[in-house]
């Protein structure tokens, strides 16, 4: 591969982080603007509900707490999905511990949760060899490299040595 390829190849690479970072910042604009939303109704809620009890008319409260409920409840389905989004860019998961882990991980290497299989194609890039020689820790299973600080092996879910 030579010089200019190898420039071209960066460039778009470049160009794909730039995208993807300009995509994230809208998605996070409209996360914000929905959390916003939510904060009104519940300010909203509360302040009908201190209105109706210094009224003393508690009773005539259920519609509204009902109606604004529902739109909190759609409100943040919708950020639960554009946080997703974020995710499926970054090609990242969460797992139930809330580590974030990239997606073709199997296993959390925090606390073991085996994740679903998601079959999805990534292309295959070369990669230049390195004259840097770089001591890593293995899993003791099925060898995959794991970081240092991993309880958990990420591919196989093996606990790891200390």
């Amino acid at each position: 591969m030579g010089i200019f390829d190898k420039l071209k190849d960066g460039a778009a690479k470049a160009a794909d982080l730039a995208k993807d970072s300009v995509e994230i910042a809208k998605i996070n604009s409209q996360i914000s603007s929905k959390r916003k939303e939510i904060e009104k109704s519940y300010l909203l809620i509360g302040k009908e509900v201190y209105e109706a009890y210094t009224k003393k008319q508690l009773d005539t409260l259920e519609s509204l707490v009902q109606e604004q409920s529902n739109l909190i409840h759609g409100l943040e389905e919708e950020v639960e999905q554009l946080e997703y989004k974020i995710r499926e860019i970054k090609d990242e998961k969460e797992c139930v511990c809330g580590r974030v882990v990239p997606m073709d991980t199997k296993f959390c290497p925090s606390c073991g949760h085996q994740f679903e299989e998601i079959t999805k194609l990534v292309p295959v890039e070369e990669e230049a060899a390195s004259e840097v020689l770089v001591i890593q820790k293995h899993c003791g299973t099925c060898h995959t490299v794991v970081n240092e600080t991993d309880l958990f092996c990420e591919k196989c879910g093996n606990r790891l040595a200390p």
